[in-house]
């Protein structure tokens, strides 16, 4: 490899122009900064600035004592969502039970759709008013309000409004598979935060955010997988950590929080400088109507202003139509409480008739999933329950650094003798398996 040039910006189209001809390959180290210097016969500083300028661009990475190295190409790790072709039973998609979701035809005539033209307001004013009051108390008190596409594309531009390439981002372990691939494709660096039953770990979050990290997203209730949500006293802990901190990005992923059986604790302090509450409406109206409402310091949310500009790239305001009609309508309200209730009951019947057979699922826990903690790679069990029927979502996929061992349940459309047959199977795949199998009580 031969880098060449005398500038800054000519260092860093050589390097660039040998990463992308494959004369650099991803993991490749570049040349120390003193050696690459004295090389070019250039001062240290105009290469130390190309190198950083690499790594802002996705480029380069560093990686500390190995230096700086050409950056992987991002690669998606699992999706959610159904798998359409298989003739297994279902219990690993995440998604919401389609016969719980409103029938949005009433809701588009309530709706008096008008076209919208180039240049009109971005966000329409009824859903404003409806946010103010469904955020009202759980944000500080200076806010804005914006939409995104849903909670994913909400995280995604949080991130990149503030964040570069390169930068470490506290997430929960084990995390939200869209969170994840949001990471990967922004070449940023996920650092995982342990949860437990009451929500994300007080003293690694601190080492986390001592060690660097820019940004954190957390749940505050129905974690994806785990199902456990912040308790207040630990939102109390959570906070205090992050008013030491003030300059890192909070982002607060509230997606089930119309379905949400627990009580919302905030961790966002008054002294926080970037902040946003992410409330999706994907599980309660459905997948494909792509909103979600951001509350947010006012800084962040112009600069999510610039990305959802009026010209190019805002919600569709006949999205917003429907969904305000729905949110106001009192038909619709019932139907969300009829499917919180039914949620709720699917996952205490499937903790049940695991507690029958000595198994256990991680309590309390909100959401349309269960999560089955195990003492090793959930792989075998994942297959065993495969060739009895089910198709189950292994633990390791949400793992973030240390590996995560589990099996996360789908229970949205689990009904009772389904629930009665999927711990007998997977009771009985565990002992064929010979080993420990899931946690027993």
């Amino acid at each position: 490899m031969q880098i060449t040039g005398k500038s800054a910006a000519e260092i860093f189209d050589s390097v660039r122009l040998l990463a992308q001809s494959g004369r650099l390959q991803p993991g490749q180290a570049l040349p120390p900064v003193r050696d690459l210097a004295a090389r070019l016969d250039v001062n240290r500083n105009t290469v130390a600035a190309a190198y950083k300028r690499l790594v802002t661009a996705g480029i380069a990475v560093t990686r500390g004592r190995l230096g700086t190295v050409i950056r992987e190409p991002p690669r998606l790790g699992e999706q959610e969502g159904a798998a359409p072709d298989t003739r297994l039973s279902d219990v690993a998609s995440g998604n919401p039970n389609p016969d719980w979701l409103p029938d949005i035809t009433e809701a588009v005539v309530r709706a008096g759709y008008r076209p919208r033209l180039y240049g009109e307001a971005t966000v329409d004013p009824g859903l404003v008013t409806y946010a103010r009051q469904w955020f009202a108390g759980d944000v500080p008190e200076r806010h804005e309000f914006e939409l995104a596409h849903g909670a994913v594309d909400a995280i995604e531009r949080l991130l990149a409004a503030h964040l570069v390439a390169g930068d470490r981002v506290v997430v929960e372990t084990p995390c939200f598979l869209g969170s994840l691939n949001v990471l990967r494709v922004a070449g940023l660096e996920p650092v995982g935060v342990p949860v437990d039953r009451e929500g994300m770990r007080v003293d690694a979050l601190e080492h986390a955010l001592s060690a660097g990290a820019q940004a954190v997203i957390l749940t505050p209730r129905a974690h994806n997988p785990t199902g456990c949500g912040l308790s207040a006293r630990r939102a109390r802990a959570l906070r205090r950590v992050l008013e030491r901190h003030p300059h890192v990005l909070i982002v607060v992923d509230d997606h089930f929080a119309l379905l949400a059986d627990t009580s919302y604790h905030s961790v966002i302090p008054e002294s926080a400088q970037r902040w946003a509450l992410v409330r999706s409406l994907s599980k309660s109206l459905g997948p494909d109507l792509r909103i979600a409402l951001i509350a947010s310091d006012p800084q962040t949310a112009q600069r999510l202003r610039l990305r959802l500009a009026p010209g190019s790239t805002w919600v569709s305001h006949l999205l917003q139509d429907i969904a305000h009609a729905c949110l106001t309508d009192d038909a619709v309200a019932s139907r969300i409480a009829l499917a919180r209730e039914d949620y709720a009951r699917r996952r205490r019947r499937l903790v049940a008739a695991l507690a029958d057979r000595g198994l256990t699922a991680a309590t309390p826990a909100d959401g349309l999933n269960l999560w089955i903690p195990l003492a090793r790679d959930s792989r075998p069990l994942v297959f065993a329950l495969a060739k009895r029927g089910w198709l189950v979502r292994g633990g390791e996929a949400f793992g973030v650094g240390e590996p995560v061992h589990g099996l996360r349940i789908t229970v949205s459309e689990l009904d009772e003798p389904q629930a009665g047959q999927l711990a007998d199977d997977l009771r009985d795949s565990a002992q064929e398996g010979g080993d420990d199998g899931p946690m027993g009580g």
